[in-house]
């Protein structure tokens, strides 16, 4: 049963404008409330200057860079002074992801230039040079990607910073301000969330990747070698799970996302040697009415489905802000839903991730979750089934149970005098080291 029926909250909608110079006390009040711990813990920015064109330039690379095969995509991001946190190798990925550290020191030197049609571009060049032709085509549809990323990066580390002011003004003090300031970097990740067809795709890529350098040995091509003979059963392909990405809480000071974009085939005739072409793949609104983002409600004891408006950006409090703000803010477990109705479906997303100095120590003496098992939520967080976000409403003993086999507790990763490093480090080691309760997942 499919979760697109499960209830839908629509996030606080906080203007650029207002977000920048909040206008009266009241608008501060709700900010603390969506955030804290009454709240759901993030928000939306809408009417961002400069911000729809950049998210239509760059979100739309993340799938085109996943699906690059691996020399070129080596070379591009190489020359992008991009890298990644996932195993681009491992064709079996659900998700794929492109980063780069952020400083906040750097000025905004980016060189303006006119999109060129790739298309157009392609047509000049001759049969004859083919090969050379595919990679100026694949240098043409990249050349503005370093400057967009670190633009659009820079803007999403603004918000987070007037956020963070508005925060400190309500808390008292300027920490979570210069916390963020003290750390001098954020990171950025582009990030592609695989459908069906992707996972299918990149099995081909692999495929003939290992027939080239069979033929490079003399060895007989493999024969009959048809995309949709190649299977992905659900325990080797993360995609026919019902999460693109588990569950988990940030751990840094906040997260800022893009509200994202979907990918759907459009093209209704394939062929053998491309049957999901990339020019045969749209922007569509979203098919569920939602960002596929799920959060738990702890009030509530419910998952609800996070709505945000078109081209805004959303606003996350980690665990960071919420032991720095001794509980004022508070982070919130989250997931990424894979809706398994739409198998097609891909997901192209921008995200910052903001963070305090790798120094900066925490004094949890006067922190009211210190010692909480499940941050706060009493035991009730959860992982839910398309069927358990139907119910109606009341908890359910299972997921509650099912917390402690996923998400490492607060207490046994956060101790006082700790560094944000270790704390890192420990989060990092509880969720995905050898023995983490998400290593294998």
């Amino acid at each position: 049963m499919e979760s697109e029926e499960a209830e839908i909250i629509d996030l606080y909608e906080l203007p650029y404008s207002k977000l920048c110079s909040p206008s009266t006390s009241t608008m501060v009040d709700s900010i603390m409330e969506t955030l804290g711990p009454c709240g759901p813990g993030l928000l939306a920015i809408t009417g961002v200057p400069n911000a729809s064109n950049l998210c239509s330039h760059l979100l739309p690379l993340a799938r085109k860079l996943a699906l690059l095969d691996r020399e070129t995509r080596k070379r591009v991001l190489k020359e992008h002074n991009l890298g990644s946190d996932v195993p681009l190798r491992n064709p079996d990925r659900s998700v794929s992801s492109f980063a780069m550290q952020l400083k906040y020191a750097n000025s905004l030197q980016l060189t303006k230039t006119t999109p060129t049609s790739v298309a157009d571009y392609c047509q000049l060049e001759s049969p004859q040079h083919f090969e050379q032709m595919m990679t100026e085509c694949c240098d043409m549809e990249f050349k503005n990607l370093e400057s967009v990323f670190r633009e659009l990066g820079f803007c999403m580390m603004e918000l987070g910073l007037c956020l963070a002011r508005i925060c400190d003004k309500a808390i008292g003090g300027n920490e979570l301000e210069q916390s963020l300031l003290e750390s001098c970097a954020a990171k950025g990740r582009l990030i592609h969330y695989h459908s069906h067809s992707d996972a299918l795709l990149l099995k081909q890529l692999d495929r003939s990747r290992a027939t080239s350098k069979r033929r490079t040995n003399n060895v007989k091509q493999l024969e009959g070698s048809k995309l949709n003979s190649i299977t992905c059963d659900a325990n080797s392909c993360g995609v026919h799970s019902n999460l693109w990405q588990q569950w988990h809480y940030d751990y840094g000071i906040f997260t800022v996302l893009t509200s994202p974009i979907f990918l759907l085939p459009s093209c209704s005739e394939t062929s053998k040697t491309d049957p999901f072409p990339a020019s045969c793949f749209d922007e569509c609104p979203s098919p569920t009415g939602h960002t596929c983002l799920q959060i738990y409600d702890p009030n509530k004891k419910r998952v609800f489905m996070v709505r945000a408006p078109p081209r805004s950006f959303i606003i996350q409090v980690g665990e960071s802000a919420d032991i720095i703000s001794k509980g004022k803010l508070c982070s919130t477990l989250h997931s990424v839903h894979r809706p398994s109705m739409f198998e097609n479906l891909s997901r192209e997303t921008f995200v910052v991730f903001l963070q305090p100095a790798w120094t900066k120590t925490f004094n949890t003496s006067d922190y009211p979750h210190a010692n909480s098992t499940f941050n706060g939520f009493d035991g009730q967080c959860l992982v839910a089934t398309d069927d358990e976000q139907l119910s109606s409403g009341h908890d359910n003993n299972n997921l509650s149970r099912e917390i402690h086999k996923i998400v490492p507790p607060l207490s046994s990763r956060l101790k006082d005098g700790m560094t944000f490093a270790e704390f890192s480090r420990e989060t990092t080691k509880q969720y995905y080291g050898g023995s983490g309760l998400q290593s294998n997942r």
